[in-house]
């Protein structure tokens, strides 16, 4: 990826005071807005001198493309941790809640809240980032809705996905400019849209439909199957014409 810093870190120590150079520098964009923010501001709530400042980064501008290397890196973690397999599968509503906890989270840290305002408020300040990162949320978005729900088009997942960051980045604007407590309502808030416009598509009474809609029973092969509660953490069904009961594989 590109950077401007003026040279990179090469020992431990080095790299130390440049990430409490960074950390410093989110709290202070975060607190006075990137254009208040001065580099002596940044230097002294990192506890460095302006010097050891200024032998990484020629100036404050450069700081912030750090900063947007640091946050695309801690999303691309987050897009990791949400396609494993574990994850993907849980129950709609603990995968709503684990998606948006995790955004939520993000949005704690400094440096991903000043990264995302000022995206909105001044991208032509951004190195890293541009309208080809939202593009990529999407695609993210709509690989998990198709591991979800096999059975949607390529078009309706992306059309779903589409919809959902559009809306949840506008909703996420708003509860970054806000306090905490309506911050945290906000969330809540995201999470009820959510699985109210996803459930039709990728909720769990929707895949247990179109599971029994191609299980047979593994004794007479009769389709007419339903359901008969669970076991080991996985659903029973019984068919209707034999009475077996068997477990959903």
């Amino acid at each position: 990826m590109k950077t401007s810093m003026r040279r990179q870190p090469k020992q431990k120590r080095s790299q130390e005071r440049v990430d409490r150079i960074l950390d410093a520098a989110a709290e202070v964009f975060d607190e006075v807005g990137f254009e208040a923010a001065t580099t002596h501001a940044i230097a002294t709530r990192a506890q460095v001198a302006v010097g050891s400042l200024y032998q990484f980064f020629p100036d404050k501008l450069s700081i912030f493309h750090a900063l947007e290397l640091r946050h695309i890196e801690r999303v691309h973690a987050i897009w990791e941790k949400l396609s494993q397999p574990e994850i993907v599968r849980l129950p709609f509503e603990a995968f709503i809640r684990t998606m948006v906890q995790a955004f939520k989270e993000l949005f704690e840290q400094p440096t991903s809240r000043i990264v995302f305002i000022q995206f909105f408020t001044a991208p032509a300040i951004f190195q890293s980032i541009d309208d080809s990162f939202t593009q990529k949320a999407i695609a993210f978005q709509a690989q998990l809705l198709k591991e979800r729900n096999k059975a949607l088009s390529p078009q309706k997942c992306h059309l779903l996905a589409e919809l959902c960051v559009h809306a949840g980045n506008t909703l996420i604007l708003l509860a970054l400019r806000t306090n905490e407590t309506h911050r945290r309502e906000i969330f809540e808030q995201i999470e009820a849209l959510l699985n109210a416009y996803l459930r039709p598509h990728v909720g769990d009474e929707v895949l247990s439909n179109q599971v029994m809609k191609v299980m047979k029973c593994p004794r007479c092969h009769s389709l007419q199957l339903s359901k008969n509660g669970h076991r080991h953490g996985k659903q029973r069904y019984i068919c209707k014409d034999c009475g077996r009961q068997f477990l959903e594989s």
